[in-house]
Parts: C-alpha cells; sequence; structure tokens
C-alpha cells in the first residue's frame, strides 16, 4: 500500500508548507549527520585503534574483499534510498534514512582510522568538518539565492558517478593510487551533487518528502566529507 498522499510540488505550495517542508528537511538532515557522528564515535570507543587495525586487514586484506565491501554499499544504499523515495509508510522512510546512516558510518571507517590512528593530527578532522560546512553552505545559499534549477546536472551528476566508480574499481583491482586530482574531481562531483539536490528540494519533491530529500542531501554532504578528508591525508602525505 502506497502512503504518498496529493502533496503539491513544493515549487507550487503554499509559502507556509513550502516553509515547513524545508525546515523539516534540514532539521531531518541534521538528525542524520549528528546520527552519523554517534556512530563514529561509538565505534571508536568500542574497538581500540590495534583491534580497528586488525579487523581491517581481516576484512580487505585482498582487493576482492574491498569490492565486496564496496558492492554491499551500493546495494544498501540503492536499497535505502528506494524505502526513502518510494511513496512507502514514514516507518519505512525512516528505516531507509536510518540503514544509510549506519551504511555511510561504516564505510567512513578506514578513513577515519587513518585520519585518528595514522595521520595522527588533531586538527584534521575538525578542518575537514569546516571546509565541509563552508562549502555546503555556499552551494546551498547560491542555490536558495538564485533559485536557479539545476536539473541540468543530472547526466553530469549519472555520467561522472559511474566514471569516478570505474576508477574506484580498476585502482582497487590492479592496486594503484588514485591520487590527489581525483579527490579534487570527487569534491566537485560532491559539489555538484549538493546544488543538484538542493534545486530539487525548491522545484521537484513533494512538500512530503523531507525523509527522502534529507537522504539525498545527506548523501552528498558524505562524500563531499569524505574527499575533503582525503585531499587533508593526501596533502600530509
Amino acid at each position: 500500500m502506497s502512503y504518498a498522499m496529493e502533496y503539491p510540488i513544493a515549487a507550487y505550495a503554499r509559502e507556509s508548507e513550502r516553509a515547513a517542508f524545508i525546515r523539516r528537511t534540514y532539521l531531518h538532515l541534521a538528525g542524520a549527520i549528528g546520527a552519523f557522528i554517534a556512530l563514529e564515535v561509538l565505534i571508536f570507543q568500542l574497538f581500540s585503534g590495534p583491534q580497528l587495525a586488525a579487523t581491517m586487514q581481516q576484512l580487505l586484506g585482498s582487493p576482492y574483499s574491498w569490492l565486496v565491501v564496496l558492492g554491499v554499499f551500493i546495494g544498501v544504499s540503492y536499497l535505502a534510498t528506494w524505502w526513502a523515495t518510494s511513496g512507502a509508510s514514514p516507518a519505512l522512510q525512516y528505516a531507509g534514512l536510518g540503514l544509510y546512516v549506519v551504511a555511510e558510518a561504516l564505510i567512513f571507517v578506514p578513513l577515519l582510522f587513518v585520519a585518528v590512528h595514522v595521520v595522527n593530527d588533531p586538527n584534521i578532522l575538525p578542518t575537514a568538518a569546516v571546509l565541509t560546512v563552508s562549502v555546503f553552505g555556499g552551494l546551498t545559499a547560491a542555490a536558495f539565492v538564485t533559485r536557479k534549477d539545476f536539473a541540468f546536472l543530472g547526466p553530469v551528476l549519472a555520467i561522472g558517478s559511474f566514471v569516478a566508480l570505474g576508477f574506484i574499481v580498476c585502482a582497487i583491482l590492479f592496486g594503484f593510487t588514485l591520487g590527489l586530482w581525483f579527490s579534487l574531481a570527487m569534491v566537485g562531483l560532491a559539489s555538484i551533487s549538493i546544488l543538484y539536490q538542493t534545486s530539487n528540494i525548491i522545484h521537484r519533491y513533494r512538500t512530503d518528502q523531507h525523509v527522502a530529500a534529507a537522504l539525498a542531501l545527506f548523501a552528498a554532504v558524505a562524500m563531499l566529507f569524505y574527499y575533503i578528508l582525503m585531499l587533508l591525508i593526501q596533502r600530509r602525505d
């Protein structure tokens, strides 16, 4: 049974309805980010540095195991997005958002382990967070101030994502490092995603789709933070 109702597209809704939808979307985004941070803190408190290192060595000891992890993450992300956007019950939509937050928290563990225990710079995580918030805030302001429809970025985002995935798979299989330029390109791709998703919030989402909109934004912000942190680590190297 579909629980989707005849809610208007936010762009054509009454101003109060549109404002409430946008407020709910960004509150849910903040909640997803808070849950992500809490999960990472819990993981790093439950497992010591050597324990995490041993676990990652077992899980990711071969390129094929990392490919399995990547494949599972893509599959879980697809399922979570489908739950959140399918017009199903609110409970299933929230389950999709929660599942995606957990998947992101787990996929971040190796990178955060390097940042915390290998680079060992107490400023690297706060710096990455500040840069992520600054870029996200600037792009969000640009989208809302201009009210421009960035739908034309959809094909660019899709093609760029497939090309990036191809590079990542080849790097895993053949053991080469993607390097600084790839991370810069991924920061650009994440920025495109933020513009595109924010434009969708303004022009395309219904006023009852705040969970789906928050998930899409969270995915873009997580990718931006991941590759900004990667850039900072690579610069240290």
